[in-house]
């Protein structure tokens, strides 16, 4: 798996999943690009890694998005490989645990299938138009547990995680069929990892399992959540050349979860 001087675009770079894949492939020599919304967090993660760039962007807004991958294919020449990593749940749009979906206010639900549906969408268009009239390429997208069957309390979520499935496919076969068989898109789908967006779902304030988390767990074969880098050897392998007759996959990383029916 070689990525030398590859061009690595990875929005929601700043975050927690898309900081340790960033981290990943510039340990593999790769010219590593983030885009968040976060300058801060930019800022130290672009100062942590030398020669890593921070663009601060916003994957909502595709005028936005087209000036960065004009920047980029000034400056690089090209892309070879997407992340769209940006999304997460919505504050408000996560039920709570005395709460129907007749609570939930629909703005909110539009704001978390905006997020995590349009904002893999958008990246997708405006830098895979790039992948595209190179030939080659490779856009990772990220989906989840929440698409395999209901999870509860997540319904806008679960719903934009389904459709980023769908969208995986169909632009899978769009870049094969018209772009030729090196432009490649796929996807994982993590499991339950403990992050800053789901501590609170998952872990009480004395860092005990919630009776979410436990359900969580008792559902999962091996019996622990996943650590966020043991999603990264999925993203590499589907990224690489190893990966040439892999497209429209998408690929669970979860210890069993979506295998085991609980009995």
């Amino acid at each position: 798996m070689n990525f030398k001087n590859k061009t690595v675009v990875v929005t929601g770079g700043a975050g927690v999943l898309g900081s340790s894949m960033a981290k990943c492939f510039y340990e593999l020599g790769a010219k590593v690009i983030l885009i968040d919304r976060n300058q801060e967090a930019l800022d130290a993660l672009v100062n942590e890694l030398e020669g890593v760039e921070g663009i601060v962007g916003d994957v909502l807004d595709t005028l936005n998005l087209t000036s960065i991958a004009d920047e980029i294919k000034s400056k690089h020449g090209g892309i070879d490989i997407l992340l769209n990593v940006a999304g997460g749940n919505i504050e408000g749009a996560t039920q709570k645990e005395d709460q129907t979906v007749f609570d939930i206010d629909p703005p909110l639900i539009d704001k978390a299938i905006e997020l995590n549906l349009h904002g893999s969408l958008y990246p997708s268009l405006v830098f895979g138009k790039i992948m595209a009239e190179s030939g080659a390429g490779s856009i990772v997208n990220i989906s989840s547990m929440a698409t395999y069957s209901a999870i509860t309390r997540v319904m806008g979520y679960s719903i934009a995680k389904s459709g980023v499935n769908s969208l995986t496919q169909w632009m899978a076969c769009e870049m094969a069929r018209n772009f030729g068989d090196k432009v490649r898109v796929n996807a994982i789908a993590p499991g339950f990892f403990i992050g800053n967006q789901n501590r609170k779902l998952l872990l009480n304030p004395d860092g005990s399992l919630t009776s979410r988390s436990e359900k969580v767990i008792n559902k999962t074969p091996m019996g622990r959540f996943g650590t966020i880098d043991e999603l990264n050897g999925a993203v590499k392998f589907l990224c690489s050349d190893e990966a040439s007759f892999v497209t429209g996959a998408v690929i669970p990383i979860d210890g069993g979860f979506s295998a085991f029916s609980g009995v």
